[in-house]
Order: structure tokens, then C-alpha cells, then sequence
């Protein structure tokens, strides 16, 4: 019996963007689970609490079983071991990305072997979209909608 492949995609989240989505429906052909992981990243100011994050991720892909979401802390590295995760998923915007990402996925691999990275290049579409921006937009009380999934959206007006 073949072993399952498992893929995490850690990340904070905040929002959840089209182009997280766009990565995840991207990856998801490729692999038996996918776990969407909300990190806790102490340098950054949260505009949705982690509960909130974890049901906007829920409810975007709702009608996708293979999909689960976990908040963890600590290394992406020890979450993926404790989750017998093989592979790690990192979407790329541009080539600033690929060498922040780069980096990162060799450390990763010499700390864990049998983890490997996995890139996938956003649509060109949504290569502008970085929460930073959104989150300032939403501090602001500017319109995000276009670049939210539209089940997000609708929660968040129904909110």
C-alpha cells in the first residue's frame, strides 16, 4: 500500500486571498491531503483572530474533503514531522518570492530530509495581491472584495 501524500501550506492567512486559493486548487490534484497551516507569527498585528482565519479557510473550501486546516507554533519544519507531512506547498508571485521561499526550503530540507518543498507560481492575475496591503486596505475600511474568494466575501458581509 502506497503511503498517502501529505502537503502542508503554512502561512498567517490574514486574509485568505484569491491567490492563496488560486495555490491550494493549484495543488490539490497532486496530493492525497492538504493541510492549509495558520502559523503564529509573533512579528506580525493580526487583523482576523486565528478562530476567524481558520473558518474563512473552512468555508472557502468546504466542498473540498481533502482540505483540512490546523493553527500551529513553532517550526513549519517539526509541524509537518508531527502531521506526517512530505511535502511543503509555497506559492510564488515573482522572483523576490522564489529566493525569500528558496532559502527557506534548503534549511528546511537539511533539517528534514524526507520534507520537500513544492513551488507553484501564482496566476499573473493575482501576482499584485500581499496581505500586507489588503490588511491596510481592510484597517482603512477600503473595498477588498476583488481580491478575497467569494465565499469569504459573503461571510464577511454577513458578519
Amino acid at each position: 500500500m502506497s503511503q498517502k501524500r501529505i502537503a502542508v501550506f503554512p502561512g498567517s492567512f490574514d486574509p485568505l486571498t484569491k491567490g492563496h486559493e488560486a495555490v491550494v486548487l493549484k495543488a490539490l490534484p497532486l496530493f492525497d491531503e492538504i493541510i492549509i497551516a495558520i502559523g503564529t507569527n509573533n512579528s506580525k498585528k493580526n487583523y482576523f483572530s486565528k478562530e476567524e482565519r481558520i473558518q474563512h479557510i473552512e468555508t472557502v473550501f468546504k466542498k473540498h474533503p481533502k482540505i483540512s486546516v490546523k493553527h500551529y507554533t513553532g517550526l513549519t519544519i517539526e509541524f509537518c514531522k508531527k502531521h506526517h507531512a512530505q511535502f511543503i506547498v509555497r506559492g510564488l508571485r515573482d522572483g523576490k518570492d522564489f529566493e525569500y521561499e528558496k532559502s527557506i526550503a534548503i534549511i528546511n530540507n537539511q533539517i528534514e530530509a524526507s520534507v520537500d518543498t513544492v513551488f507553484f507560481m501564482t496566476d499573473a492575475k493575482y501576482s499584485a495581491i500581499n496581505s500586507v496591503i489588503i490588511r491596510d486596505i481592510l484597517r482603512n475600511g477600503g473595498d477588498v472584495s476583488q481580491f478575497l474568494p467569494d465565499e469569504l466575501n459573503n461571510l464577511l458581509a454577513s458578519a
